[in-house]
């Protein structure tokens, strides 16, 4: 819990910092931010790079692990059909477009745009952020509820990138592999998936 309120206060120093526009045009361009993710990205690779045969391991020993991404897919689009239920003012179909962005808000949005215009779009860029933010700073809560699998999960397409370290803190440096596998699978699934349900 403790590691969630650093992350949000992070955040909120940075919100701060943006909206008073103290820092200079390169972080703001986003040029550190992209060098940090590049660090963590290396440094979670490193260690993996150090147990190459961990997802392999893994696997083997619970095969039905190499389903996890499917598992989320399924379990996202079936929350997304919930959500249809609950407002008619959507289809079911542009619903679960918007759960088909899986957390990848900068392409989802753009093809929902797209497809079904601005409104859609921005609801595609909320819900997707949404999802990354509480796949970041609730981790701790997914952990203890649902086990070493569900900060994996929620994470979505950004358990290779942005929410890497938060995966490997609650499910484990064994789970790293597994992480990047997961993020991998259901960000190739995005594109498919946004113009199956907006086509």
């Amino acid at each position: 819990m403790r590691g969630s309120l650093i992350a949000v206060a992070f955040f909120a120093v940075g919100v701060v910092c943006g909206r008073l526009d103290v820092l200079p045009g390169a972080i703001a361009a986003g040029g550190v931010s992209t060098a940090a993710l590049c660090a963590l990205m290396f440094a979670v690779a490193f260690g993996v790079g150090r147990e190459p045969t961990s997802l392999v391991r893994a696997v083997q020993a619970h095969p039905r692990l190499a389903l996890l991404p499917v598992a989320t897919i399924v379990g996202t689009l079936a929350g997304s059909l919930l959500l249809a239920l609950a407002d008619p003012t959507q289809t079911a179909g542009e619903w679960c477009a918007v759960g088909a962005g899986m957390g990848y808000y900068s392409l989802s949005s753009v093809l929902i745009s797209e497809y079904r215009g601005p409104e859609l779009g921005t609801l595609a860029l909320l819900a997707n952020i949404a999802r990354e933010l509480l796949a970041l700073l609730v981790a701790p809560l997914w952990y203890r509820l649902f086990g070493r699998l569900a900060p994996i999960a929620v994470a979505g397409a950004t358990s290779m990138d942005t929410a890497l370290p938060v995966c490997v803190r609650y499910a484990g440096r064994d789970y790293a592999s597994l992480a990047i596998y997961h993020g991998f699978v259901t960000d190739a699934s995005v594109f498919f998936l946004v113009t199956l349900f907006v086509g």
